[in-house]
């Protein structure tokens, strides 16, 4: 029992920071999709699509190491991977911009080359700041974690509503004429949705001062010897990032290439890489528990030597995660008549709205496969987590590929979601021979199955007179109903968490 207080408490503090700093740039969305045309956002959900691929090259898997590594001598690996982190992160970013205009042409956008530098930028601050973010979370100061991801956001919100909200709308006359000229000039339209590009720029840069005391900390050190320790262990992680990442935004790499031409009429293929990509970011709330809680558990099962980080714990602690991402799956799928409307200003970005339950379903049932990943990582053997995440990335280009020409963009949710079951199911697999954990996965699959059953309930019943808020949910307050019975010890008044 105090293992789960520990961790949802924990997973509780780093939500908030996720669940507010997401929920603030999830308002972007509404931003974005009321300034710009789904064609004209098509760059950003493209270069946000390599970037996060990139951002994985940059820190190859240092940040899992750093945890692994950091219970034997903490400073000394923080200084040594800090350093790799700093040395790596310069050489890529001087070759991205050496290479930037003629990168930038053959992605179709030439003459944006300093997109792309303002992107290099982005990834080497992430880079060399996620090893000072990843010392806060092994020595739990949680407050200042969360303090410096929430302003770093604030300011991106902040910079955003200036260029998008507050320039641009001047510059196109929407405020009236009565501005003086140097106001009108202050926005660029050549530049358009790059502003979105700046913002982050200037955000991620406000991080070097709240993180000021872990780089004062710091000092430059190199031994090849233990860098080989920290690579070997580290380099399939990285894989296994890549093709996890691959495998998440590898579908909108591929839309737009093997989309037919008038698959939906009157929209271009960008159209629809723009609707499939927004319609994508409401699957932000699955993302938003599977990282707050990959924030407290990722240090407390690998960073320490205790016998709370137990199999059996860890069992407990999945169960309870399968529980609260089905919740959150039924939720916003019952809900998603009035989210799209508050989110999605443009019509024209609802058509897509179909993908939302199918991605987040794919979410959860990633969650579960980073969960039961523990086992490699503890046990040595992350290359057998690279063999895993590469099988399921070749079952989404596959499926992309054959399936898009046929399906459009459904076929990307779909594929997706076939690539996160059989990674979680050869995960559980791995992890029964190697390191067996007594998961209760028939507790699990039931609660699944409920779930859609739940989804399914709303559409079944939505013709109805009755209110949509209660017909869309009614399916989510019967398992709520029988969570409550099933999980919670009702004896003597007050409800407690049955363990077994």
């Amino acid at each position: 029992m105090s293992i789960l207080k520990k961790l949802a408490g924990e997973t509780l503090s780093y939500g908030f920071s996720t669940i507010l700093g997401r929920s603030l740039n999830f308002l972007l969305v509404f931003v974005h999709t009321w300034a710009f045309l789904p064609a004209e956002l098509g760059i950003n959900v493209k270069l946000y699509g390599y970037m996060a691929i990139a951002n994985i090259i940059y820190t190859y898997g240092m940040e899992t190491a750093y945890f692994r590594f950091a219970k034997e001598a903490h400073q000394k690996y923080y200084n040594i991977i800090l350093s790799a982190i700093i040395l790596s992160s310069g050489l890529f970013t001087l070759i991205l911009f050496l290479f930037s205009d003629p990168l930038m042409a053959q992605l179709g956008y030439a003459g944006k080359g300093v997109f792309l530098k303002w992107l290099a930028l982005i990834l080497a601050i992430d880079a060399i700041t996620a090893i000072p973010f990843a010392r806060l979370r092994l020595e739990q100061k949680i407050k200042k974690f969360v303090l410096a991801k929430i302003i770093s956001i604030l300011i991106n919100v902040g910079l955003n509503l200036f260029f998008l909200v507050g320039l641009k709308p001047l510059h196109d006359g929407l405020w009236g004429a009565n501005w003086p000229h140097f106001l009108h000039d202050l926005y660029d339209p050549s530049i358009g949705a790059g502003y979105i590009f700046l913002a982050n720029l200037l955000a991620n840069a406000s991080l070097f001062y709240w993180l000021g005391a872990e780089f004062k900390s710091f000092q430059w050190e190199w031994s090849w010897a233990e860098f080989k320790s920290l690579w070997i262990y580290s380099y399939p992680i990285m894989f296994m990032s890549l093709a996890a990442m691959f495998n998440v935004m590898f579908d909108r790499l591929l839309l737009e290439e093997y989309l037919p031409e008038g698959f939906y009429p009157g929209q271009s293929s960008q159209d629809a890489l723009g609707i499939y990509g927004n319609c994508y970011k409401l699957s932000v709330f699955m993302s938003l528990a599977i990282q707050a809680f990959k924030y407290s558990a990722e240090p407390f099962f690998l960073g320490q030597k205790n016998s709370s980080n137990s199999k059996e714990n860890l069992a407990l602690v999945t169960h309870w995660f399968v529980i609260v991402c089905t919740f959150l799956w039924v939720g916003v799928s019952s809900n998603l008549f009035w989210i799209q409307q508050l989110f999605l200003k443009r019509a024209i970005y609802w058509e897509g709205i179909g993908v939302v339950p199918i991605l987040l379903l794919a979410n959860l049932l990633l969650g579960i496969y980073y969960t039961q990943s523990v086992w490699f990582k503890q046990t040595n053997k992350t290359y057998m987590g690279t063999i895993i995440t590469l099988v399921g990335l070749t079952v989404t280009i596959l499926g992309n590929i054959i399936w898009i020409p046929v399906y459009g963009y459904m076929a990307c949710a779909w594929s997706f979601l076939l690539s996160s079951a059989i990674m979680t199911l050869m995960c559980y697999w791995g992890g029964q021979i190697y390191d067996p954990t007594p998961y209760r996965w028939k507790e699990m699959l039931l609660y699944l199955v409920l779930g859609a059953l739940a989804i399914i309930s709303g559409r079944l019943l939505v013709d109805i007179r009755i209110p949509k808020l209660l017909s869309q949910n009614v399916g989510l307050l019967l398992l709520l109903l029988f969570m409550m019975l099933k999980e919670l010890d009702w004896k003597g008044g007050k409800p407690s968490i049955k363990i077994n």
